[in-house]
């Protein structure tokens, strides 16, 4: 899909400025400090326009490099060359960056037993990609799409309760018999007073939803080990330390990937 948007009918400058047989090498080099992520794109990107070129990665998944680092380098024909590497630098580029950012709440949260998550806040037609990128970075993900579990948020309560908390229990309950058991239960709270009533209702996570620091120890402490609690909301470099600190089992990071800056990564021809 990226490439038909790309050259529908072909890549014209290079169809008009290049040899149909000349070759080149070329090297994608970091120009900032990342965390690697797309080295499967990259191959794909240039074998789709070159199957028989030479694709080297030089850093592996996951790993950490510095500015100036030379993240893979292809060989192969110069017009396939030239033709596929937008699309791949585009994506690596963001991929790479989402990685790095994971990376730096991941650290952050050493030591406690809060994992980091994504949300389904993601480029549209890029989920896949971006997701796979915070694995990279170690993070976790959530649901992939809305068909993979339930999680009932605060409209869907509000048009369920009336903004009654007393009903939660009996109309959890009842959509809870209505699942296999295999499927995952998730209810968003927003209050500390809606807690009982969805504990009751005997669901897998319970989500408090912009909670305070006072709030979400409370909160972790009132549902203990009946329920998986995760924190969401108000997430960020400079709290997500503090929130994982009270307790909490995951914290969701919608910053991974509807925030995140792509990394500066070039590609350049080398010239011998």
């Amino acid at each position: 899909m990226a490439y038909a948007e790309d050259a529908p009918s072909g890549d014209l400058t290079s169809l008009l400025l290049i040899p149909a047989d000349a070759r080149a090498t070329a090297e994608l080099r970091a120009r900032e400090a990342g965390v690697m992520s797309g080295g499967p794109v990259i191959s794909a990107g240039f074998l789709m326009h070159d199957a028989a070129a030479d694709v080297s990665l030089l850093v592996p998944e996951g790993a950490a490099f510095d500015a100036g680092t030379v993240l893979a380098r292809v060989s192969g024909n110069a017009r396939a060359l030239l033709t596929a590497e937008r699309v791949v630098l585009n994506l690596v580029q963001r991929m790479s960056a989402i990685a790095q950012l994971t990376s730096e709440y991941v650290a952050l949260t050493a030591g406690t037993a809060a994992r980091i998550v994504d949300t389904r806040k993601t480029t549209p037609g890029l989920r896949e990609l971006e997701r796979y990128a915070v694995r990279c970075g170690g993070g976790r993900n959530h649901r992939f799409s809305l068909s993979d579990g339930v999680m009932a948020k605060d409209n869907h309560l509000a048009v369920l309760t009336g903004g009654d908390a007393s009903k939660l229990t009996s109309v959890l309950k009842d959509a809870r018999a209505q699942l296999g058991h295999t499927t995952h239960f998730e209810v968003e709270v927003d209050s500390l007073e809606q807690i009982p009533f969805v504990l009751d209702a005997g669901v897998d996570t319970i989500m408090l939803d912009n909670f305070s620091l006072d709030d979400l120890r409370a909160g972790v402490a009132l549902i203990g080990d009946r329920a998986v609690v995760e924190a969401s909301g108000g997430v960020n470099l400079s709290t997500v330390a503090d929130i994982a600190a009270t307790g909490v089992d995951v914290i969701s990071v919608g910053a991974l990937t509807h925030s995140v800056s792509n990394l500066d990564i070039g590609l350049d021809v080398v010239i011998s």
